[in-house]
């Protein structure tokens, strides 16, 4: 088969859509790309079977419509498996429509959270041919195509299609039980031309950068928020000697300086020690500067410490709220209450923590939300913490929160363009102005003269000159974002 994985074109006056592998959508001012693994596993999973993959991602090459249309007619593919997110469901619809009519023989496979959450809206609003109701989409799409090669009725697992009467039907819950990364191969970079993700990138320091992802997703993985819960309800990682062969392969091969492992939560215990000596054992930990999500109260002293002495250097922890009741009704993981102490941990052991937050929460007050503004202001001035991330809280379909949003009346709106954490979907006691300034108010927290002249003094190469200019335009574009409500 001739098959095309990537992303269309979404053009917008909001920004840059933060699409792929992002599990809370954004419009970003400055442009960012992150390297999609699993739709690149895809790609590499269908050549390594003898199929022809074109990667032709829209958004990241900047192409037009119409030189998206050229070089995707000029292929003339059999299937085109593409991946949406709630914000832009209902643009990808068209768009789905439009590739329709330019190559209808085409079968177009839908996947993402927010078809995983509302499968039969999406083939009742567009013509896709199919959606793929859960994640892995490696594994499962090459499952499908093997199907249609061989002209079986029965799809794997996790598939809504319209029968030839146009009703829908459906495989059966997606399960994700024998797909074992390690029987994966290799992540073909080159086919996903893994350089535009490179550069334009806030979490790399040194460039180019690119991304693993040793786990899917997170090995807590019940988050009430999270809408990554929904496409892997079974927690599976690669092995040590996997990742630690892709790193150096990255290394040797396309002398990348900076890797950022995007698992939900980095393995940890036995899993992490074996990783991190692999790393020093191999000399790797000279060559290459690490990042990777962990959950605070996670990992202790000696553990942050063989990070550090592994190569790590950034690690993002979600904060979510200073309040600890906001983060029992979230679902967090309880160990996360510890997050002061954590980030003083892995401060002292030598990497630089970021933490994400979000204001919103329908039971909290505009008091709650301060405190999270104080802990993060402490956290800065303490040089505990280096960056952090703020937005609106928002309830993706698919996930606990949305449930109890819909079952309490809290949703003030399921038009899902306005999905995107500029604005607040759900009913809350913080008036919307108010709410946007205590954004701000989060991503100004850093603003302290113990911060700011640490940053001055932290200034050892041109690199990190740089790093800290970008970094700095970053949180004037995020300012700028939550500055007003946006008009449409």
């Amino acid at each position: 088969m001739r098959i095309v994985v990537g992303y269309v074109p979404l053009e917008s006056d909001l920004g840059v859509p933060l699409l792929s592998q992002n599990r809370q959508f954004q419009w970003f001012s400055k442009p960012t790309y992150v390297y999609p693994m699993v739709p690149a596993s895809a790609a590499t999973l269908l050549a390594s079977k003898g199929h022809e993959v074109l990667w032709l991602d829209g958004i990241a090459e900047g192409l037009t419509q119409e030189r998206f249309d050229e070089r995707f007619a000029a292929f003339k593919p059999d299937l085109f498996l593409l991946e949406t997110k709630t914000p832009v469901v209902k643009a990808t619809w068209r768009k789905v429509d439009h590739l329709k009519e330019l190559v209808p023989s085409c079968a177009v496979v839908l996947c993402g959270d927010h078809v995983t959450a509302f499968p039969e809206e999406t083939l009742n609003n567009c013509k896709a041919d199919f959606v793929l109701a859960g994640g892995d989409y490696d594994f499962s799409v090459a499952a499908l195509v093997e199907a249609l090669d061989q002209r079986r009725d029965e799809k794997p697992k996790g598939f809504f299609w319209r029968s030839s009467d146009g009703t829908i039907v459906t495989s059966g819950p997606f399960c994700n039980k024998d797909h074992k990364l390690e029987d994966l191969p290799e992540i073909d970079r080159e086919l996903t031309k893994w350089e535009l993700y490179s550069r334009k990138n806030g979490n790399f320091r040194r460039t180019p950068g690119t991304y693993t992802m040793a786990a899917r997703d997170c090995w807590w993985g019940k988050c009430a928020f999270c809408s990554w819960t929904t496409l892997y309800p079974e927690w599976r990682h690669r092995t040590p000697a996997q990742l630690l062969d892709e790193i150096q392969h990255l290394v040797e091969r396309y002398r990348v300086k900076e890797i950022f492992d995007d698992s939900g939560c980095f393995p940890a215990g036995a899993w992490l020690r074996e990783f991190c000596e692999g790393m020093v054992a191999r000399g790797l930990d000279k060559k290459v500067v690490l990042g990777c999500n962990m959950i605070p109260g996670a990992l202790d002293a000696e553990l942050y410490g063989l990070m550090a002495k592994a190569g790590f250097k950034f690690v993002l922890f979600g904060l979510e709220s200073a309040q600890h009741d906001t983060l029992a009704r979230i679902n967090k993981c309880p160990l996360a209450k510890n997050v002061e102490e954590s980030m003083r941990l892995a401060h002292e052991a030598g990497l630089r923590p970021h933490v994400t937050c979000m204001i919103g929460y329908p039971w909290e007050t505009a008091e709650d939300a301060k405190r999270t503004i104080a802990l993060t202001r402490s956290l800065f001035d303490r040089g505990w913490i280096d960056t952090l991330q703020g937005t609106i809280v928002i309830p993706y379909p698919g996930t606990p929160l949305f449930r109890e949003c819909r079952e309490k009346g809290w949703l003030r709106t399921e038009d899902w363009d306005r999905y995107d954490m500029r604005e607040p979907i759900m009913a809350c006691p913080i008036p919307d102005d108010e709410l946007r300034a205590l954004v701000r108010g989060l991503y100004e927290s850093f603003l302290t003269p113990r911060f700011v002249w640490r940053q001055i003094r932290s200034i050892r190469s041109f690199s990190d000159v740089a790093f800290l200019a970008k970094a700095g335009m970053r949180v004037v574009g995020h300012l700028l974002d939550f500055r007003k409500k946006r008009t449409r």
